[in-house]
């Protein structure tokens, strides 16, 4: 059964570089990790001249590129809205866990990923789903499960006992959905 947990904090906190430890660690315990990445800006998976891109830039709505080693599907939404986290989610083969990087808005569990030297300010006072910190703030006093940033094996553990099952999770996306909360279809 899939399980779902994200990874949620202020820009330069290290979500990216604790994933990338993340993983490796979490494989070595037997799971299967996919990985989910909100970026905040337009971005390419391809280059210019490569036939992939040709298509897309043609118009093509999908573009599926597939080889001995792996395939890649890019959607471009045509001045359609941005998918919900819920829509992306349902797009995910079965594995142990997806790992959730940014959406630090939406309502699935996460994990927060603190800085001290960013001096920013936690967001787990504001937001009821970060059930842990993964920090290197010395304050002992902190009000939830928490590891230390450089403590992979802690975090990990925290990872995998906070993840929600898919459905709960997708559950829990679509009752928060605004669209449908205002169409009366939550």
């Amino acid at each position: 059964m899939t399980r779902v947990i994200g990874l949620a904090g202020w820009s330069g906190a290290g979500k990216t570089v604790l994933i990338a430890k993340l993983i490796p660690v979490l494989n070595a315990r037997g799971l299967t990790v996919s990985t989910l990445k909100h970026a905040h800006h337009a971005f390419d998976i391809d280059r210019p001249g490569k036939d992939s891109y040709v298509h897309r830039e043609a118009g093509a709505t999908e573009v599926l590129v597939a080889s001995s080693n792996r395939w890649a599907l890019m959607h471009e939404l045509r001045g359609a809205p941005e998918p919900s986290l819920e829509e992306l989610l349902r797009h995910f083969s079965p594995v142990d866990l997806i790992l959730i990087e940014g959406f630090k808005r939406d309502p699935h569990p996460k994990i927060e990923v603190h800085r001290a030297a960013n001096g920013k300010s936690f967001l787990y006072p504001e937001d009821p789903n970060i059930l842990a910190l993964a920090t290197d703030a010395q304050d002992a006093k902190l009000p939830l499960p928490s590891a230390h940033l450089d403590d992979t094996a802690a975090i990990a553990d925290l990872m995998w006992t906070l993840a929600l099952p898919l459905d709960e999770t997708l559950a829990r996306l679509s009752a928060h959905d605004p669209e449908k909360l205002s169409a009366g279809t939550a």
